[in-house]
């Protein structure tokens, strides 16, 4: 099994195949995706409504919700603005795109394969400004106030002005000889950013310029090859009160104090998806397709959901004292918080779901399918 994903990831970091595709060892043979067994839904889940933006070509976008509004973006470079599930406007960037979306009341912000990070109006699609980066961008940006964040393909920050685009500052770090392609966005909290890098490292950047605050460790590399030794913080790191928490492939999950970047505790569970936070427990869809949850406070197990064996999760969303996951086949799977039994699926067009669902208002689930598929989905 470990020789067939050292294939597999050798293959991701030559090919720019997609993460979820690199990380499924038994593709062709050997243990199979769990088939969905019917369900005894205990709450209401239904589409509201869905729009077709356009295929991703195995990139992960995420709409960006701002307020009633989602923005949305396509491989072929389409952009499009939906009210209701209506656009409001769409654009064609003329050129192709491989990360987004970031929005706010003002702009959104996507990105290219060549580096390119560009801006448009959110009320128009008017073309604000344009820059460049040294690398592809494979991740969404973020929006600060007075600064757009860009994390390019070779895990570099850089800040921009968010009225003209003028560089503002980078931040880069040494790199071991092999990591993952990373789709994970810093994380902005007041003048702060929290950002996961190869070689399980978690670390506190100061917003105004950049400077390093703290670092913390997620996972130690293991093992006698490079393949091996990857342990690469992949996802987006969460975030709620004092506490941050991040996990690594072939590492662990940990959470640490978000002012001093003490470490709280570990559990060894390797996840490429990502978490979730509540005032209770962290959520955790790991490499083989289980739900964990674990106490806040120790990381204590608390249950374990494994009937979705192998159906490559995306991050867990809390949603209306529920758990959102979707996967490979673009189901989206509504689970109790307290027990991690079913209780509710939706299904969508069929094709893989490769980010994480987004949150609109308390009660909407926002995802984007591979085949272009943006949907919102309400649970009552």
């Amino acid at each position: 099994m470990k020789r067939a994903a050292a294939v597999l990831l050798l293959g991701l970091l030559s090919s720019g195949c997609s993460l979820l595709d690199a990380l499924n060892p038994f593709s062709g043979s050997g243990p199979k995706m769990a088939s969905l067994e019917p369900i005894q839904a205990t709450v209401a889940a239904r589409v509201l409504w869905q729009y077709d933006v356009g295929k991703s070509a195995g990139q992960a976008f995420v709409p960006a919700v701002v307020r009633s509004s989602v923005y949305a973006a396509a491989a072929n470079g389409t952009i499009a603005r939906l009210d209701d599930g209506q656009a409001s406007w769409r654009i064609k960037a003329e050129r192709p795109l491989s990360g987004g979306v970031a929005a706010d009341e003002r702009m959104l912000v996507v990105g290219s394969p060549k580096g390119e990070v560009l801006a448009f109006a959110a009320a128009d699609g008017k073309l604000l400004w344009k820059t460049s980066t040294n690398s592809e961008i494979i991740a969404p940006p973020v929006l600060a106030p007075g600064l757009v964040i860009v994390r390019s393909g070779d895990h570099r920050l850089t800040a921009y002005d968010a009225f003209d685009g003028k560089r503002k500052w980078i931040y880069q770090r040494p790199n071991p000889p092999l990591s993952l392609r990373v789709t994970a966005p810093p994380v902005l909290v007041d003048k702060y950013l929290f950002v996961g890098f190869p070689g399980g490292k978690l670390i506190a950047l100061g917003l105004d310029n950049g400077a390093p605050l703290w670092e913390g460790t997620v996972a130690l590399p293991k093992g006698a090859t490079e393949l091996d030794r990857i342990a690469d913080v992949t996802s987006v790191p969460v975030i709620d009160g004092r506490t941050v928490c991040a996990a690594a492939y072939q590492g662990r999950v940990a959470c640490f104090d978000l002012g001093s970047g003490n470490l709280m505790w570990t559990r060894d569970i390797s996840s490429a998806a990502g978490l979730a936070l509540d005032s209770r427990y962290v959520f955790v869809a790991d490499d083989k397709g289980a739900l964990h949850a674990l106490d806040r406070a120790s990381g204590a197990s608390i249950w374990k959901q494994d009937k979705l064996f192998l159906r490559r999760l995306t991050a867990p969303l809390v949603v209306s004292g529920l758990l959102a996951v979707a996967d490979v086949q673009g189901t989206v799977h509504f689970l109790n918080r307290e027990d991690g039994s079913f209780a509710a699926r939706v299904r969508s067009d069929g094709s893989p779901v490769l980010a994480a669902p987004q949150l609109s208002g308390t009660r909407d689930v926002i995802l984007q399918t591979s085949a272009g598929s943006v949907l919102a989905i309400g649970v009552e």
